[in-house]
């Protein structure tokens, strides 16, 4: 299957990703995208939420560099009443 192909953009700014470059890229429906413009050039980039998995690894690798580093359960209550309170 080929990388290129043409598409038109519409009145609203909507772009159509041709069927065979979402086949291949396994897109579907409601698919997110970062969108990066510089001078003539504009990337589509699909992004995606973490599995439950990758969460997990996520939320195992952030206590561990917070037990590194000392961080309680103090300190992140009262940086988030510190946040709050600038509201």
């Amino acid at each position: 299957m080929s990388n290129l192909a043409t598409t038109k953009m519409s009145s609203k700014g909507q772009v159509v990703i041709p069927e065979n470059i979402r086949k291949r890229l396994k897109l579907k429906t409601g698919a997110q995208f970062v969108v990066v413009g510089d001078n003539d050039v504009v990337i589509l980039k699909a992004i995606s939420p973490p599995s439950m998995k990758e969460f997990d690894q996520l939320i195992s690798d952030a206590r561990k560099q917070a037990k590194k580093v000392g961080l309680k359960k103090s300190d992140l209550s009262a940086a988030v009443s510190e946040v709050r309170s600038h509201k």
